[in-house]
């Protein structure tokens, strides 16, 4: 393990405004594991980035296997063994598992023509030496998230890669896929002496999968730990710069009149399944409701049906004591509801719009903002974006740039920082701080704990159990699109709860005894 795979020499990278990267000189061994954290805009991706050849530094010099990158790129960076898996996936939606796979690099048919049956046998064998089972004919855009990952990955290995980058790899993975992934990563590490380099914000993490730990903060490496010689809470107080408390905010107030319900409601999913199947449910003022699923049991279909992005099929919908059936997004939100997606950039914002103009989506209408002819009025919405830009400490070079380029934890907290300042009495959240770091997870679990004490009905879903257990008020937990149980948190340990995610039903009066799975 002694041998360098990578080495970064004195390396800075600056954008207009913005110094990502300061004199960064850092070691990574041949055969390791070695995880890199810190906060959201510490300067983590980009500095992965650079090495895989997407931006050439400002100032330093990369080495990779003991070669010096001259005019960078990623076509030398695969060709000196870099595979990359970025946090939002380069996957085409329209090919299939084998057409992305070997995209680029198709095995040849007659000089000209890509040869189909070679590229789905040489996709059945990687995906077999590596233990990353795929089906080479399924089209990647109705594949879940976890399998798209594996996709990536299997794409990146074809490509021959032997030092492996990792982007938030388990930000959309539920935890039997997060397991599925570390038995991969040191299957590989341990048979092919790969170099796996993993970004991630889940602490936990890094301590059961990494041999070193590499800390940034504010575009500089402040610290290089060995994983097994420091604690969670030391590596969130080296990210944050101060100790970060692990406590959830009092919770204040009793639950007042429903302001949420659905009876007997179905939705189906995109292939015209039932998703949720006659689903009764009701959420009061002054609570947080959270969903325990794994995914892909209609949490997801139920949301979107919820919020106005997918029609309900049978039942009905109540908000605030209003039909709200299959209602637009828009005439939703007039009628007093807030939503936090559970994919940012599918339906939380626009890349290509300033973070401003993200900031008032919704709002644009209102009086504040519009001039005469119809024209907004700019100092009013930067002035109003700089306020939220501020108040909730997203990192980024100023409101007038484009929301895309900003980090994936600070595009969260922009979606959470626009849908809050609505003040609706219902608001609806999914995945709040996926890809978010400890410090900002706690920020934005405030700012949740503030609006249940002010009266807001919260509806809360999240691939994060313990994120669930520990902002609920009640919990009930899913199975193909039903109920099959209702609890509150002092009433069944976490641990239980996955028995009755895995489609066993609560029977009145039943001890909270889960057998051993």
């Amino acid at each position: 393990m002694e041998a360098s795979a990578v080495r970064f020499e004195h390396v800075s990278m600056e954008f207009p405004g913005v110094l990502a990267n300061d004199d960064i000189s850092l070691d990574i061994r041949k055969g390791e594991v070695f995880a890199l954290v810190g906060e959201n805009g510490a300067g983590k991706s980009t500095l992965m980035n650079l090495l895989y050849g997407i931006h050439t530094p400002t100032a330093g010099e990369i080495y990779i296997k003991g070669e010096r990158m001259d005019d960078h790129s990623p076509a030398q960076a695969i060709s000196c063994g870099v595979g990359m898996v970025h946090q939002h996936f380069m996957l085409v939606p329209s090919f299939t598992v084998a057409q992305n796979i070997v995209l680029s690099r198709e095995p040849r048919k007659l000089r000209f023509f890509c040869d189909k049956k070679a590229a789905i046998d040489r996709c059945l064998a990687i995906s077999e030496e590596y233990g990353l089972e795929v089906d080479p004919t399924a089209v990647v855009g109705e594949l879940s998230v976890g399998l798209q990952q594996r996709v990536e990955i299997l794409k990146a290995l074809y490509r021959g890669a032997e030092i492996l980058i990792l982007d938030e790899p388990t930000a959309v993975l539920t935890p039997q896929e997060t397991a599925e992934l570390f038995s991969v990563i040191r299957r590989v590490v341990r048979e092919k002496s790969m170099t796996v380099i993993l970004i991630t914000h889940k602490l936990y993490e890094v301590k059961a999968i990494s041999d070193r730990v590499g800390i940034m903060r504010k575009g500089r490496l402040v610290d290089i730990r060995d994983t097994a010689t420091v604690t969670e809470r030391e590596l969130a107080s080296q990210m944050v710069g101060r100790p970060v408390l692990y406590e959830t905010p009092e919770k204040t107030g009793i639950p007042g009149e429903v302001c949420l319900e659905t009876k007997d409601l179905t939705v189906y999913d995109n292939r015209g399944l039932p998703a949720v199947k006659r689903l009764s449910l009701s959420l009061r003022g002054g609570e947080i409701l959270g969903i325990a699923a794994i995914e892909g049991n209609g949490q997801s279909e139920l949301l979107e049906a919820l919020t106005g992005l997918r029609p309900c099929i049978q039942g009905s919908v109540s908000l605030c004591g209003c039909d709200a059936t299959n209602r637009s997004p828009r005439e939703l939100r007039s009628m007093g509801l807030a939503h936090i997606p559970e994919d940012r950039l599918v339906t939380g914002v626009s890349k290509d719009a300033t973070v401003a103009e993200n900031m008032l989506i919704g709002r644009q209408r209102e009086s504040e903002f519009r001039g005469k002819a119809g024209y907004q009025k700019q100092s009013s919405i930067v002035r109003y974006a700089q306020s939220l830009f501020d108040s909730f400490d997203i990192r980024g070079a100023g409101v007038q740039v484009a929301a895309g380029s900003l980090s994936g934890g600070n595009l969260q907290k922009l979606v959470v920082a626009r849908e809050c300042s609505y003040d609706t009495p219902v608001l609806i959240i999914s995945q709040p701080t996926r890809g978010v770091d400890v410090g900002a997870i706690e920020f934005i679990h405030k700012v949740i704990i503030q609006k249940r004490n002010e009266g807001k009905a919260i509806l809360l879903s999240s691939a994060d159990l313990d994120e669930v257990y520990r902002l609920s008020d009640r919990i009930i937990t899913l199975y193909e699109g039903q109920i099959t149980g209702e609890f509150t948190p002092d009433s069944i340990e976490k641990d239980e709860l996955g028995y009755y995610m895995t489609g066993n039903r609560r029977k009145e009066g039943e001890a909270h005894e889960a057998p051993t799975l």
